[in-house]
């Protein structure tokens, strides 16, 4: 059982709807269904009468509410208590950030903001977009660094969670060399010979913004699905070896392609026109405004680290 089923139905049960209860759990309604539908399946029993509207509770959902809201309340007072006794070497800020960019941004960026700041004590928690954001609503990091395009929006209300733009992140696809340097497949296909596809699982949020790329290519894309991951390095190392084409943020292949071990298919092959199967989203730092202000030294450095951010893009060196 995990807690956030428990904040899930306690939500549920206070708005009596899933759709309501899924925006503000920031998680699409199939997926806020499957996860009450798993709480259910552990408990045993029903919770939710679904057969009228709005929503309401079954005898054994009323009394599990009251569980649910006692279970919470202790949770949230262990974790409150055992912060409380853990010594900590100085201030630490706890950033939530996309697996992909813990690897490739988040280092170079940090450093850098350190070369005006100095050492900032931090602790990094890599999750997939959806959990980063729902961290920071959640109260469990104070910074989140994600990434951000028109087609998939992060809902976060702006009156609530302030938002700086910190650079951009194109996404393309890459294939690995073939010979005399041409790379070993190439893009359309043909529905006889679809090209080997090494792909995102459907939920990751790079999976979505390679199918906004699919989507609008100039021509049909033949694609044979070999493989699938929601790491963007899982696919990088399948694509290296040969194992078909992937699409890759630019930062987790500078150095693949710099070396000439990966091509990016819409720059090298002959008859595209470039950036014609690439995507480009933003890179974006959020935190929650009424935490911010807090008098504590974690939520001091914060500020200092926001400022210092909101300076250095002011004056156009990011």
């Amino acid at each position: 059982m995990e807690l956030k089923w428990l904040e899930d139905f306690v939500s549920l049960a206070e708005t009596r709807s899933f759709s309501r209860s899924a925006e503000l759990r920031h998680v699409t309604q199939p997926a806020f269904s499957r996860r009450i539908q798993a709480l259910e399946a552990w408990l045993g029993t029903e919770l939710i009468d679904r057969s009228v509207y709005p929503t309401r509770l079954t005898a054994a959902g009323q009394v599990f509410y009251e569980q649910a809201l006692a279970m919470l309340s202790q949770f949230h007072e262990a974790r409150t208590l055992l912060r409380g006794h853990t010594a900590t070497p100085a201030a630490t800020i706890e950033f939530a950030v996309p697996h992909t960019l813990s690897l490739t941004y988040f280092p170079r960026w940090l450093q850098r903001i350190e070369a005006q700041l100095g050492p900032v004590h931090t602790r990094l928690r890599a999750l997939n977009v959806h959990d980063a954001v729902l961290s920071l609503v959640e109260g469990g990091c104070d910074l989140v660094m994600g990434y951000h395009h028109p087609s998939h929006p992060v809902a976060l209300d702006p009156a609530r969670y302030d938002m700086l733009t910190l650079g951009i992140e194109p996404i393309s696809p890459f294939s690995a060399p073939g010979r005399a340097g041409r790379p070993r497949y190439t893009l359309p296909g043909t529905p006889d010979e679809p090209v080997p596809y090494l792909s995102y699982t459907p939920n990751a949020y790079l999976g979505r913004m390679t199918e906004v790329i699919i989507a609008n290519a100039p021509a049909r894309l033949s694609l044979d699905r070999l493989y699938e991951t929601d790491m963007a390095e899982g696919l990088k190392a399948m694509a290296l070896a040969g194992h078909g084409i992937a699409f890759l943020p630019h930062s987790a292949v500078e150095d693949a392609v710099a070396d000439g071990k990966l091509i990016r298919l819409d720059r090298a092959m002959r008859g595209t026109t470039e950036g014609q199967f690439t995507l480009t989203m933003e890179i974006r730092l959020y935190r929650d405004k009424l935490a911010a202000q807090g008098d504590d030294a974690r939520q001091v450095l914060v500020r200092k680290l926001w400022d210092t951010v909101t300076g250095e893009l002011a004056q156009g060196t990011a």
